[in-house]
């Protein structure tokens, strides 16, 4: 498995190596001892999730605040997305930065996204099946989110607005200098 951090310290890709023959593939998708120092961190994660989404389905972006923060290893397990990383740690030098990375069932990448980040995806393939461990369990009052427009976080999302499937709960999100933190 290869790690590289990305330019927003904290949130790293990982690549798996694949084994590959005319049987199919295997590759070793987690392993807790190996993944906690390539990133120089001890995570422990205590909860998986898993979406099934149609093509242009934007989920996002979204975060959890204070005790139930959430660090996350997102990856797809059949089609593609576009998975985005907001740093909105208030005092980090990246802070209103994000990253952008296709994830696929083609490149196996995995996307570690720490704490103090909001995430969202959008999915490119016709279907895609997204598969993410958290570090913490879900509180429904301490989530967040941003609205995924927001002209001051400039995000390509790669598809044309119209053919965006957003949820009307994320259509209402306010954007980051409004988001409460």
């Amino acid at each position: 498995m290869t790690v590289k951090e990305t330019k927003l310290k904290g949130c790293f890709i990982i690549e798996p190596k694949v084994f590959q023959d005319s049987r199919g593939y295997f590759f070793e998708s987690y392993n807790q001892s190996s993944f906690n120092k390539l990133i120089g961190q001890n995570i422990n994660f205590i909860q998986d999730n898993e979406s099934f989404s149609t093509k242009g389905v934007l989920r996002g972006l979204h975060f959890q605040k204070g005790e139930y923060a959430q660090a996350k290893l997102v990856r797809v397990i059949k089609g593609s997305v576009l998975d985005i990383a907001v740093d909105i740690r208030k005092y980090s030098p990246t802070f209103g930065e994000h990253v952008s990375l296709e994830l696929s069932e083609e490149n196996k990448k995995q996307f570690f996204i720490p704490r103090g980040f909001a995430h969202g995806f959008i999915v490119l393939s016709d279907t895609a099946i997204f598969s993410y461990k958290c570090d913490n369990f879900y509180n429904k009052d301490s989530e967040g989110g941003i609205i995924y427009n927001d002209k001051d976080l400039n995000i390509d999302w790669v598809l044309n607005e119209d053919e965006f499937i957003v949820s009307e709960k994320d259509m209402f999100l306010k954007p980051l200098s409004q988001a409460q933190l």
